[in-house]
């Protein structure tokens, strides 16, 4: 192993890290920051009071602001970023999963500090990430979600626990929707897939829009359309093995999508339409299918059954472990404490990626 390294992981206090369900931000500190500890190197997560580390574990919020509504978010945000800085010189370096503010106390320190870029969730916190962008150092989680107006140190995906999720080596009964009860993650396009297909769907996720959740979701449960809630890692792991295939038909350009690894992670291929970062993370026709509206979704269903599972798990191992993660990151700070400059990128590297150069021909017209 190289020196070991004094590093800080600043992870969001929305939920505990690790998530007890949902929780994408935190379940990736939470993997970042084990992961560092396995390797050698002295971890101190700054997250909520009940969170869990291998770790030294610093914590202003008693729990996350997302699970306990007297939880001030802005109160205990500013109390958690703060006690971070205020420790910054015992540190080598600073690991930033926490979004954009943490970036207004970055020129107050001389710790390095490295920012992971989880999206963006409007134009309107651009500025921020521009005023630092000649101080910090970025990390986008794919090549589809750099910002032509920022500079990259790298481009880290995800990895997650491959030993959290079951291969199952043979196709299931039902479609699966995971994620986020939102417009913007297509919960009623899956219904109606489902309903066309005569297949059971199983919805599960915490309820984030809750007009779109009771106007379009809810009148269509009952029968084979059943929703479960949001569900804790051993459920998912089962959902998520027990499924033909997992259906994301995402309205936006999704910066990555924890749920699609680990659905190829049991072996359940993913059917997705063709945005933002799928098709760096989808092979269409070997761990899933890109498709373009819910006629193309519709003919995937009735092909994805063909499609060989163990190339979803084998796709899962090789590009989207823990480990792989760990390492990628662990190795950028190593070259940033060491003084050495990371090759900074300003434009997209999406063109480059395996899938990029024949997604066109893959979407069903």
């Amino acid at each position: 192993m190289t020196t070991a390294l004094r590093i800080a992981v600043l992870a969001s206090v929305a939920h505990r890290t690790p998530p007890r369900s949902y929780g994408p931000w935190e379940q990736v500190a939470s993997t970042l920051a084990e992961g560092l500890v396995g390797l050698g190197h002295d971890v101190t997560l700054f997250a909520t009071a009940d969170s869990l580390t291998a770790g030294r574990l610093h914590s202003e919020a008693p729990t996350g602001y997302e699970e306990d509504i007297s939880i001030d978010a802005k109160v205990y945000g500013g109390l958690h970023i703060a006690a971070a800085f205020e420790r910054a010189g015992e540190f080598d370096l600073m690991s930033n999963q926490f979004d954009f503010l943490p970036l207004t106390y970055s020129r107050l320190v001389s710790t390095p500090v490295v920012t992971t870029i989880h999206g963006f969730s409007s134009e309107g916190i651009l500025p921020v990430f521009r005023a630092y962008d000649d101080h910090s150092h970025y990390v986008a989680i794919s090549d589809a979600d750099r910002h032509p107006d920022l500079g990259y140190a790298a481009t880290i995906y995800h990895g997650i626990d491959l030993a959290r999720f079951t291969f199952v080596p043979e196709p299931g009964g039902y479609l699966l929707f995971l994620g986020r009860i939102h417009p913007h993650k297509g919960t009623h396009l899956a219904i109606e897939v489902a309903r066309r297909a005569g297949m059971p769907l199983v919805i599960a996720g915490i309820v984030q829009d809750e007009g779109y959740f009771r106007e379009q979701v809810q009148p269509q449960l009952g029968g084979d359309i059943t929703y479960i809630g949001p569900v804790g890692p051993a459920e998912r792991d089962s959902l998520l093995g027990g499924a033909l295939a997992l259906l994301h038909l995402i309205s936006f350009a999704e910066p990555f999508g924890l749920a699609v690894v680990e659905s190829m992670a049991t072996g359940t291929p993913v059917i997705a339409f063709g945005l933002g970062s799928m098709p760096e993370l989808i092979d269409h026709g070997r761990t899933g299918f890109l498709v373009n509206d819910t006629a193309g979704a519709l003919t995937a269903v009735s092909e994805v059954g063909q499609l060989p599972r163990q190339s979803c798990r084998a796709e899962a191992v090789a590009r989207f472990s823990a480990e792989r993660m760990v390492a990628d990151y662990a190795a950028l700070f190593a070259g940033i404490v060491a003084g050495e400059s990371p090759v900074v990128s300003r434009s997209s590297n999406a063109a480059t990626s395996r899938n990029a150069k024949r997604t066109e021909a893959s979407l069903t017209p």
